[in-house]
């Protein structure tokens, strides 16, 4: 139907006006297709570059599609500068990473509650920076001050610059990836923030917790933001049944009253089920859930907006990408490693 997608656009972004920043500096989700209307579109803003991801149906279809949301981006949002279109399960990695769709080369930093974020829009099918955790970065950003952070899994490394920004004493960002902690330094660098080599550890999750505990490491906050799925030679996981074994795992680098804060964003995961596996792990009363931090209106959509229902209740949470903070009580009480100079 010729202009549905233009309209179901113009809701969602009347909806966003609240949020979309004078200066155009800030990162935020346009419309989320899957849950306002439209299945086979996403639409994101970093800066002045929009960022479309497409969920491919058939040629045709999606050519018209894409056309539609650029002719309104163009004409509702003329401070945007590029465009990128990224085509979700292509077997392309040139598509799915994304390409050129107009305008000129795609913006490489945001700023967040007055921080900066180095990003790098093509690097991966993603953008290199989510904005689900907007809400644990502000978190961190208020709560780390004199904390020593641990960040697994830390992908590009907003959680730890976040930190870093709040005025945590240590953040160890955990990747297996070096070239994506290599936008954790470039982030660092745009905030003046100075860079510990030895913090940034590239290097597989299991190994490197594995040698944590063994030399005694204990943590202020340890996040912990696996991807869906990971198999490495040192180990597997499954965020549909490995929850649990990912808390223990890193349980034990976690000082008396400090926090585990862990992150399912597993669709076919409930929210009721994983609470479930929450309050199981906190039975012993060593562990006792803290806080569930939401996920931005933005990402999920707002009441005025939403049209469609998520792949699984995520209720208590708001979104799939369900974050949990956990308050952790050791059985023998150990003080926390002098700071690190």
């Amino acid at each position: 139907m010729p202009g549905l997608i233009t309209s179901l656009l113009d809701k969602a972004f009347q909806a966003r006006q609240p949020i979309i920043d004078d200066g155009h500096l800030s990162a935020f989700r346009l419309f989320n297709g899957f849950l306002e209307g439209c299945p086979g579109l996403s639409l994101d803003v970093y800066a002045t570059t929009a960022v479309l991801t497409l969920h491919p149906t058939h040629p045709q279809q999606d050519l018209a599609l894409v056309r539609e949301a650029q002719d309104f981006l163009e004409q509702r949002l003329p401070w945007l500068k590029a465009g990128m279109l990224k085509k979700h399960g292509s077997a392309s990695r040139e598509e799915k990473r994304g390409q050129h769709l107009f305008g000129g080369q795609p913006d490489r930093k945001i700023l967040e509650n007055g921080v900066w974020y180095a990003v790098d829009l093509g690097m991966n099918q993603d953008a290199s920076f989510y904005l689900d955790t907007r809400g644990l970065r502000r978190w961190l950003l208020l709560n780390t001050h004199g904390r020593r952070v641990l960040n697994t899994f830390a992908y590009t490394g907003s959680l730890g610059v976040a930190a870093l920004a709040g005025g945590a004493r240590q953040v160890v960002q955990l990747d297996l990836n070096h070239a994506f902690l290599n936008l954790a330094r470039e982030s660092c660098s745009l905030n003046g923030f100075p860079i510990r080599e030895a913090d940034l550890m590239a290097g597989d999750f299991w190994s490197q917790v594995k040698r944590l505990k063994r030399t005694g490491e204990l943590f202020d906050c340890v996040v912990v933001d696996p991807p869906f799925y990971s198999s490495t030679p040192r180990g597997t996981l499954d965020l549909n049944t490995d929850s649990a074994r990912l808390i223990n795992k890193v349980r034990p680098l976690v000082a008396q009253d400090g926090w585990l804060i862990f992150i399912n964003n597993a669709l076919y995961v409930s929210g009721k089920k994983f609470l479930g596996t929450l309050e199981e792990l906190c039975a012993d009363g060593y562990m006792q859930l803290a806080e569930l931090i939401p996920v931005p209106e933005d990402v999920c959509g707002y009441a005025s907006t939403r049209s469609g229902s998520p792949i699984s209740d995520p209720a208590p949470f708001n979104h799939s990408t369900k974050i949990a903070m956990l308050k952790v009580k050791r059985k023998t009480k150990t003080p926390l490693p002098e700071e690190v100079t």
